[in-house]
């Protein structure tokens, strides 16, 4: 059995308690009382251009980070790839397919229900633009600055995990995406990924901003449950208020560590709020349950011994990849 962090704090008047978990089997259940940390935005957050050293701090303490104008200056051209894609699925929405999660058109779009009222049935959840489709989008996840911060907090071999992913909520109600881990979906042999969310628009918490649960990754793998939108941690317990919301604007950026409970409201605005995030790992490092539902999940589990790094391999952003290491 894994090593569970300590899941307790000290008690004090900047404490907030919240009901949630002890570990049965890598997940953690309910009954156990933990307590969130009153962390304010100003403790996670530096400006592009502050000590890396520092920046690795924040991550390691809080899981994480908020880098003010890290991509300022890329972000525009990212920008104009992703809504010149949106509109490329919006005018195929009629050939999208059912599938598991939702509905998939040709380009990759994945597809939720709109909400009642909307123009179409459908909304946008992950846009069908990645680094395969935008080479602006590429670009950005190897910048300078963002590489010597990943390589600060990851270590000196670190490869890119996924192909990029665009998270585009539409206007006037464009989905909520429930608090969550993302080791749910990609639980790693190892530390697993750093994610970075970088804001395409200048984005409130009206327009749906990130809003994280500061030092949650210390408590491993939260128990999840299904929802509308895919796996996401008991809303009836997890709401938004128990998390620091991070508002942006186009060019700031957010890392998070895989354990970091996160999430988003719905974009209640009459433009959209395209995200677009980067994920990077060990190199050595690799999935060992791949899953989007509670069944999908529970069946992976028990082939976790089978894993291995083959195959896993992503482009090397820092260093080499060497034999050792795997």
């Amino acid at each position: 059995m894994a090593e569970i962090p300590p899941a307790h704090f000290p008690v004090d008047g900047d404490r907030r308690q919240f009901y949630a978990t002890c570990l049965r089997n890598q997940e953690i259940d309910v009954t156990e009382q933990m307590e969130i940390p009153n962390v304010g935005i100003e403790a996670l957050e530096i400006q592009a251009g502050d000590s890396t050293e520092r920046a690795a701090e924040i991550y390691r303490e809080y899981g994480a980070l908020v880098v003010r104008g890290l991509l300022a200056d890329s972000v525009e051209e990212v920008r104009r790839d992703i809504e010149a894609a949106a509109q490329d699925a919006i005018a195929m929405v009629d050939r999208a397919k059912k599938v598991t999660d939702g509905w998939n058109t040709p380009d990759g779009t994945l597809w939720l229900p709109a909400p009642e009222g909307f123009e179409r049935d459908k909304q946008i959840m992950v846009l069908g633009c990645l680094y395969k489709t935008s080479a602006a989008l590429f670009r950005s996840a190897i910048h300078p600055r963002t590489v010597e911060l990943v390589r600060e907090i990851l270590g000196p071999n670190v490869e890119l995990f996924m192909d990029g992913q665009v998270l585009y909520k539409e206007p006037v109600g464009g989905h909520p995406k429930l608090l969550h881990q993302d080791v749910s979906y990609f639980q790693h042999k190892y530390e697993g990924p750093c994610g970075i969310l970088n804001y395409a628009v200048d984005t409130s918490v009206r327009k749906g901003a990130l809003h994280v649960v500061p030092g949650s990754h210390k408590w491993g793998v939260l128990n999840h449950v299904d929802t509308f939108s895919h796996l996401g941690l008991d809303p009836s317990i997890w709401t938004f208020e128990k998390a620091v919301a991070i508002e942006g604007k186009a060019g700031d950026s957010i890392f998070f560590h895989v354990n970091t409970i996160h999430g988003s409201p719905e974009n209640l605005t009459d433009t959209a709020r395209p995200a677009f995030i980067h994920r990077y790992r060990r190199a050595d490092d690799y999935v060992v349950i791949n899953a989007s539902n509670t069944a999908d999940r529970e069946a992976a589990a028990k082939q976790i011994e089978q894993a291995k790094k083959e195959n896993q391999q992503g482009y090397m952003i820092c260093g080499r990849r060497v034999e050792e290491l795997f």
